[in-house]
């Protein structure tokens, strides 16, 4: 370390959205990626390249789940998306003409703001990253600025499967990342930081894919009671608290060793988290900000401030964009000054350089915080100035100060409660019942097949099977259903994927390859067409 530096730190920033492609479209379906492509993920890379060309030093973590990268990078998706744009800037331009014909100032104004948003978002996404996103975020991991981690599939939810659909979820998830990244992965994102002891050879798992760490919730490492974050503010949800009790003071400001010399893992930082997620004093809830909550009647955009945490949606105040830039300065100090006093603090009390582990939904930045992306990019150019402060990612801090203790970890995730009830509970058990349930059936008919020659057609049923499967292992199906965000529509979602998978299966077995099956296969194939590479086998374990 240089003479005057107090430690590390490292944003982590997890990017994922269920698969949607041909699924519905507003308000749920298609219209989650696209959203997300047009107010994160085109705005964060275009905050990246700016701050790499004007060579600010700085580095940081991101991770995609293999189904966002396969949405990502879809020819129909992508031609969706230019549509999408297009039918939000002919939208801003009506409501400019709208606001203008009475004499509404303020809210023209807004309009041509959004206008003018959509326009360069649009000719970023077809002339500076030539449609490819995912080929732009490889090129700043090829740069040395990024380090992209893996994640399972399709974001399955680890700690209530079982060991075949484990290893399945991985072995597609790093595959798929090597398939786009051109390199194998060194970490890996366990959605929602779920981890379980005995959750199917998981180390034994990531050992032989090649994945050197991933990360845990705050409680997994420090102990105490399970807060957790996931779904905070959601007051429909109650979860029983669990309490994981004293951890032998061990710290987040240090990684440890899972398996001893083999696989690390990297904790929360709980204070830093708090500071951002918190429904109660999270910086995204300041009444400057954008309210996400409140949309035009006509339109659909968002023309108000949060105003007050405590004022309804009729009472909420006109967007302020220069107050709301000013509040995101002034919180990016804080956010930088308050990682400075807690990497200090722990330099000073254990003459040790710890690193500061930050990691969120990126989705939060530009989609439900708005203004996220420039407090994000506030953060990163002040830190890179910041002497006391060295940007990194979990493989350079480990190559520089390997861990020196073996942990065990407790079973746990970052949801509420700090255990599994936001997946699992009275309103989703039936959904594991049937997980149960088809999880094996794939595993006997892979069996069945394994000495056997499957013809071509069989094969193909088969992989699209497992395709089928892991749709339905989504964590996005049980948490929508919880949290009633879009349960009737993940409810719904669950139940086709299951559709398919029994067709396809009872298809094999009785071997129904006729005409019409073949037409339906290549409808199923169409639609559900992410992973090409898959092969069933995989679900042997």
């Amino acid at each position: 370390m240089a003479k005057n530096e107090r430690g590390f730190f490292s944003f982590v920033l997890h990017g994922h959205i269920p698969y949607c492609r041909k699924a519905g479209v507003w308000p749920f379906g298609e219209e989650w990626v696209l959203e997300a492509m047009a107010e994160t993920y085109i705005p964060l890379l275009n905050l990246l390249y700016e701050l790499r060309d004007s060579e600010k030093d700085y580095k940081l973590t991101m991770g995609f789940t293999p189904v966002l990268l396969e949405q990502l990078s879809d020819e129909y998706m992508i031609e969706r998306f230019q549509e999408y744009a297009q039918s939000r800037i002919r939208l801003a331009r009506e409501d400019v003409k709208r606001f203008e014909s009475c004499n509404d100032g303020m809210l023209k104004d807004l309009a041509s703001f959004y206008e003018e948003y959509y326009v360069s978002i649009l000719e970023t996404f077809q002339e500076k990253f030539n449609k490819d996103l995912v080929g732009a975020f490889r090129r700043l991991q090829d740069d040395g600025v990024l380090e992209i981690i893996a994640s399972v599939a399709t974001h399955g939810y680890l700690p209530l499967m079982d060991t075949p659909s484990i290893y399945a979820q991985m072995k597609v998830g790093v595959d798929t990342y090597e398939r786009h990244f051109r390199r194998r992965p060194r970490g890996i994102w366990l959605p929602e930081c779920g981890y379980r002891p005995d959750g199917g050879d998981l180390e034994d798992l990531m050992e032989k894919l090649g994945i050197e760490y991933f990360f845990v919730d705050t409680h997994s490492i420090q102990g105490g009671k399970g807060v957790g974050l996931y779904g905070d503010g959601n007051k429909s949800i109650s979860p029983p608290v669990e309490d994981f009790g004293e951890r032998l003071n061990k710290t987040t400001y240090r990684p440890y060793y899972l398996v001893p010399g083999k696989i690390s893992v990297f904790g929360r930082n709980e204070r830093t988290g708090l500071q951002v997620w918190s429904a109660e004093w999270g910086y995204p809830g300041d009444g400057s900000y954008r309210e996400f909550h409140k949309r035009d009647s006509v339109s659909g955009f968002h023309y108000w401030r949060v105003t007050s945490k405590l004022t309804d949606l009729d009472g909420k105040e006109l967007y302020d964009r220069g107050r709301a830039l000013d509040k995101a300065k002034e919180q990016s100090d804080h956010f930088v000054h308050l990682v400075d006093e807690l990497l200090t603090e722990f330099n000073e009390e254990s003459g040790k350089p710890g690193i500061l582990v930050a990691p969120y939904d990126v989705e939060l930045f530009g989609h439900w915080w708005f203004e996220g992306i420039d407090w994000l990019g506030q953060v990163l150019e002040k830190m890179a100035r910041n002497p006391r402060i060295r940007m990194t990612t979990g493989s350079e801090y480990l190559r520089l100060y390997a861990p020196d203790e073996v942990i065990s970890l407790p079973e746990s995730s970052w949801g509420l409660g700090g255990k599994h009830y936001i997946w699992e509970n009275g309103d989703t058990k039936w959904m594991w019942s049937d997980l149960q349930i088809e999880s094996k059936r794939m595993k006997d008919i892979v069996e069945r097949f394994k000495d056997t020659e499957v013809d071509s057609l069989a094969e193909r049923a088969l992989n699209q099977a497992s395709r089928e499967l892991m749709l339905l292992q989504s964590s996005d199906w049980p948490f929508l259903v919880t949290t009633k965000q879009a349960a009737e529509y993940a409810s719904g979602r669950f139940m086709e994927h299951k559709r398919r998978f029994n067709r396809l299966i009872e298809a094999v077995e009785n071997q129904e390859f006729h005409g019409a099956f073949i037409e339906e296969l290549a409808e199923i194939e169409e639609r559900d067409n992410l992973f090409p590479d898959v092969d069933y086998r995989v679900y042997e374990g």
